[in-house]
């Protein structure tokens, strides 16, 4: 927390000194050109740089009034230091004003339309960060006794969502969660995106197994692609393979219960690590069967179980961008060092803060590839913090819940 707010603070001082400069910056134009021409006269002629001050306070700030501010420091300059001499250096003077005025109005013009155009920006990225907040929604801090921190990192540049997909939802059944990556990256994945959150968040209620999920979103994903080939025909004739057919996503599926037992269904995902204290272990029960979308998913579908969720124990689920991003030496990224290091600097006996290990990865993961990602990468750490209780306590603290889905009786505050 305090690195970050140091390195906020770091970053809104330097943008203040920046603007600071930009602001002055024509005034010191004009001053230099006048400097010059006192310290070493040169007929007038140099004073034909100060019809660049307006243009330079139009591409410095944008301002209508830094233009005008600019282009009257520019025409003050131009009073003679004494008698003007008579001849070319009047003349020079004259041509001089009207280059400045002619400056002056183009500028004024141009920072005008600037201005329509940076508030037209500025409400395409308000809908734009509306829309992705709608599709990648911001996760609540706790969920029915877990603490909940994620964190996504899309390959395209100025853009809050990809490829990568993650949500948690508690329910009647216990917290279920899940983190998915659709073939490709980047704003052409987006489509499937929506389709799968959008099952999952609709489903997760009415389904009682996982397996049933797990099956919703096989539908799911076959009824988008029916519709995109509708409107995306294969190329090269009827006969050509559809580049849909190659369409596949790979999902993790979660459950924890209330009494912390973890169940899993994995197609194609990298199992999820856990965190107990300062031990840091990668939790891998099964094998994982195919991506969803390859092949259809078999008729017995049982859930994984991956032990108990003890109270101050967490779960850290990655998709494959963690691990496959690189340096510039070639070197993959070291997910597993990362996250020791970050828990061993967290040195909390009741375990790490679940956006502190998030953070901590989220910036060790840019350092080592430069700030320049091939993929998306989707970060999201649940932890128990539901309190020890007996078990007599503990199963009357299960009837005791409110409506809105947090333990009355059984959970930490």
């Amino acid at each position: 927390m305090i690195r970050t707010w140091t390195r906020g603070a770091a970053r809104a001082g330097a943008a203040r000194v920046r603007r600071a400069v930009v602001f002055v910056l024509p005034g010191l134009w004009v001053l230099g050109v006048v400097g010059w021409e006192l310290c070493r006269p040169t007929s007038g002629q140099l004073l034909q740089l100060l019809a660049a001050a307006p243009a330079i306070a139009c591409a410095g700030t944008g301002r209508r009034q830094c233009v005008l501010l600019g282009g009257v420091c520019a025409l003050l300059a131009l009073v003679p230091f004494g008698a003007a001499g008579p001849g070319a250096e009047s003349g020079t003077r004259v041509l001089t004003c009207g280059a400045i005025l002619a400056v002056i109005g183009a500028s004024y013009l141009t920072a005008g339309r600037r201005r329509r155009l940076v508030r037209e920006l500025e409400r395409t990225r308000e809908v734009a960060a509306a829309a992705q907040r709608v599709l990648l929604r911001p996760l609540p801090p706790r969920i029915d006794g877990l603490v909940l921190a994620a964190d996504h990192l899309s390959a395209s540049e100025g853009a809050a969502v990809g490829g990568d997909l993650y949500e948690v939802v508690g329910t009647r059944h216990g917290v279920r969660a899940v983190i998915g990556d659709v073939r490709g990256h980047g704003l052409e994945a987006m489509g499937m995106v929506a389709a799968m959150l959008g099952s999952f968040r609709e489903v997760v209620h009415d389904e009682a197994e996982l397996a049933g999920v797990l099956r919703r979103l096989e539908l799911s994903h076959q009824r988008h692609l029916r519709e995109r080939g509708r409107v995306e025909p294969p190329a090269g004739g009827a006969e050509a393979v559809s580049p849909l057919a190659e369409e596949f996503v790979t999902l993790l599926l979660v459950q924890i219960a209330q009494d912390g037992s973890v169940t899993a269904l994995n197609c194609g995902h990298p199992w999820p690590y856990r965190i107990d204290r300062e031990a840091v272990a990668t939790v891998a029960p099964a094998d994982p069967m195919p991506p969803l979308g390859l092949f259809p998913l078999p008729e017995e579908l049982s859930a994984v179980r991956c032990g108990r969720l003890e109270p101050g124990s967490s779960l850290f689920l990655h998709t494959d961008g963690a691990v496959d991003a690189r340096d510039t030496a070639g070197e993959f990224f070291p997910l597993t060092e990362a996250l020791r290091d970050s828990v061993e600097a967290a040195g909390s006996p009741r375990g790490p803060a679940p956006s502190g290990v998030v953070d901590d990865v989220r910036e060790a993961l840019l350092r080592h590839a430069g700030g320049r990602l091939t993929d998306d990468v989707a970060l999201l750490m649940l932890c128990n913090d539901r309190a020890r209780l007996p078990a007599r306590v503990a199963g009357a603290g299960r009837c005791s819940l409110s409506l809105g889905g947090r333990r009355t009786g059984g959970d930490a505050s």
